[in-house]
């Protein structure tokens, strides 16, 4: 027998061996327990679990109302993330491109908001849209805009449109990064081509810059989508859901199923129904981005 190599491979695996056990007992029982538990009511203490099989996907689907007014709240979210965060991004990231002067201070300070903690940033914003003493209504008052205020996350018609800006300051930088990263990637004699052919700047952009950035754009939504849909931290730190189900949101309503009305098997099936939503839309997106890499 071969001792050396039996000795290198034993090392090898031991090291290896904590490594899958953690993720094992961690991640992958919990992802077949989740599945297991769908097909069962469960109040999660009881040693008895009933079986429903599908019955608590079809409550999810047909049944339960305020479970599509969750998934309609993230998609308000996640549209104004996918169309105003992301512009915003691209032009600020379109900006620092440049050669203008202090421009990795910017980079900086535009990256800044994304490695901030969720509740804290929640709960600064909480204050700024505090409706007695929130900064936004002192500022209004200033102006002479003070019949505007109002408890802007209290307001059913203000609440949702309030944490979409919170999460959309949070998150634009993780796009202006990719996008930034994309722009530089461009060769720049391509660009100081068209321009001496004669091309405006919009030339260059919808010519040159679009096509050659489509799969960065693609990247991007993909991620603006699957991080906004998947929205949690700061809900909870600011209207946790409220007023009524105005911004409640899926994570938000899984939560409340498994924990609220102790109802683990139905918050399982809420969470896989939730994530074949989340893979479709990805599987989507992927395939759009390869088609449009096929006719670039």
């Amino acid at each position: 027998m071969n001792w050396p190599r039996i000795k290198d491979l034993f090392t090898t695996y031991l090291f290896v061996i904590p490594a899958v056990v953690l993720f094992s007992v961690f991640s992958l029982i919990p992802f077949f327990k989740v599945f297991q538990l769908s097909v069962f009511e469960w109040d999660g203490i009881s040693p008895h679990m009933h079986f429903v099989g599908l019955g608590n996907f079809a409550t999810a689907i047909f049944h339960d109302t305020s479970w599509w007014i969750s998934m309609r709240n993230a998609g308000v979210i996640t549209l104004l993330a996918l169309t105003l965060q992301n512009f915003l991004a691209l032009v600020l990231a379109m900006i620092v491109d440049r050669e203008i002067e202090g421009k990795n201070f910017y980079r900086v300070v535009f990256y800044l908001p994304p490695v901030l903690s969720g509740i804290v940033v929640g709960l600064v914003w909480n204050w700024i849209f505090d409706g007695s003493h929130g900064l936004l209504n002192y500022a209004l008052s200033g102006m002479g805009l003070g019949h505007w205020a109002r408890a802007w996350l209290a307001d059913p018609k203000t609440a949702l449109y309030g944490i979409a800006v919170i999460h959309m300051w949070k998150g634009f930088g993780w796009g202006f990064v990719i996008l930034l990263a994309g722009l530089q990637a461009i060769p720049r004699e391509l660009n100081e081509a068209a321009r001496v052919d004669g091309a405006g700047e919009w030339t260059i952009f919808s010519k040159i810059t679009v096509p050659l950035m489509l799969p960065v754009f693609f990247l991007v939504s993909i991620l603006t989508i699957l991080g906004t849909m998947q929205i949690f931290d700061i809900i909870v730190s600011t209207t946790n859901g409220g007023p009524g189900y105005h911004t409640e949101v899926p994570i938000t309503r899984i939560l409340a199923a498994m924990v609220g009305s102790s109802r683990f098997g139905y918050a399982c099936s809420l969470g896989i129904l939730f994530g074949l939503i989340l893979l479709a839309v990805s599987m989507v997106q992927m395939r759009l981005s390869k088609w449009s890499s096929r006719y670039n």
